[in-house]
């Protein structure tokens, strides 16, 4: 397998976490987003949406991270990321979307570059949307977390699709200085997933393109 991607990008820091929960090897291809690798060949070619990450497994080329750790979880199943009962599935699922469908698509590298080069925002209103909607979609997630479905991880006591993706938006909070103290149980997970090795094997300083 070889997987495109980019060491801060939180999609594929995803990605990364679920190869090393199943102790999968592949081959690490690095893509500079800041740099605008993902614009030029060959990777434009084979990303048709000229993001990243993406997988290929054999012949195969995947991409968007959700369906990418699907595929592998349908793939290679020990350990599982998703329960074996429907409405955990649905629970984990949901989880992950939380972040993914309405955190993550508003703040990425493409949606930061148009606010500032298209409409002209400055770098601190720029800082601050990105926060608004980090503090307050964490602050959704940390009530859904509260149904009590969570043990040691979001869901149950091992790591999930949804630990997948909550992990890296924490990374990522954490470095555009976004207030945490608002989301204990958020940071109580993300505190035992960092105890985790997989965890530790795929954060973005163990990256071989880590700037």
């Amino acid at each position: 397998m070889e997987l495109f991607n980019y060491f801060r990008s939180s999609a594929s820091f995803r990605v990364r976490i679920a190869l090393a929960l199943k102790g999968l090897d592949y081959d690490y291809r690095p893509v500079h987003l800041v740099k605008n690798e993902q614009l030029a060949e060959p990777y434009a070619s084979l990303s048709v949406a000229k993001l990243v990450p993406l997988l290929k497994d054999g012949d195969a080329v995947l991409t968007q991270s959700l369906a990418i750790i699907e595929y592998l979880d349908e793939t290679h199943p020990e350990p599982p990321l998703l329960p074996a009962d429907a409405l955990g599935r649905a629970r984990v699922r949901s989880l992950a979307q939380d972040i993914a469908c309405e955190i993550h698509p508003i703040n990425n590298l493409r949606v930061l570059r148009y606010l500032v080069r298209e409409l002209g925002v400055g770098e601190e209103a720029k800082n601050a949307w990105y926060r608004h909607w980090v503090e307050e979609g964490l602050a959704i997630v940390e009530r859904r977390l509260a149904d009590g479905g969570s043990g040691r991880f979001c869901h149950g006591d091992s790591p999930t699709l949804a630990d997948c993706v909550l992990v890296p938006q924490i990374f990522n909070a954490q470095r555009f200085g976004c207030r945490l103290d608002h989301v204990p149980e958020v940071m109580r997970i993300f505190a035992n997933c960092m105890q985790h090795e997989a965890f530790q094997q795929a954060q973005p300083s163990a990256c071989p393109d880590a700037e």
